[in-house]
């Protein structure tokens, strides 16, 4: 997971060191769950739910597969794992202007304020996510 985190070309970590192979491991059970997608034996991309906060931590594909289907999958699977433990609204945060911005609001995301000068906030209501419209 950590060689896909470091593969993407937009959402690059300024100090890669700020995530640590303990924070992989602690997302697929303790703090919450998370998914990967193989292609050919390969992990292509991961996603990683918050289930204390109800938040997505973690979404990345490997660029080399983008354009496949595989975000979305990855995404619906943290989404559904959320609404599931009951939470009412999912939050996650992506810098804006970036493909990632544009991929959560084609997903019914709802886009909100700037946290800081680069990030953008979003949130997915329960509601909206049964009953799309």
């Amino acid at each position: 997971m950590s060689v896909i985190r470091l593969a993407v070309t937009e959402n690059r970590l300024s100090d890669p060191g700020r995530i640590t192979r303990q924070m992989y491991v602690d997302y697929l059970e303790e703090c919450g769950r998370s998914w990967v997608c193989e292609i050919d034996g390969a992990i292509v991309g991961f996603s990683s739910a918050d289930k204390i906060d109800a938040s997505i931590w973690a979404l990345f594909v490997n660029p080399a597969h983008e354009g496949l289907g595989v975000g979305k999958r990855l995404l619906a699977l943290a989404v559904d794992y959320l609404f599931f433990l009951g939470h009412h609204e999912i939050t996650l945060s992506t810098s804006a202007d970036t493909r990632a911005d544009v991929f959560y609001a084609s997903q019914g995301w709802e886009r909100g304020k700037m946290k800081n000068d680069v990030d953008v906030a979003y949130s997915l209501q329960k509601e909206s996510h049964d009953h799309p419209a």
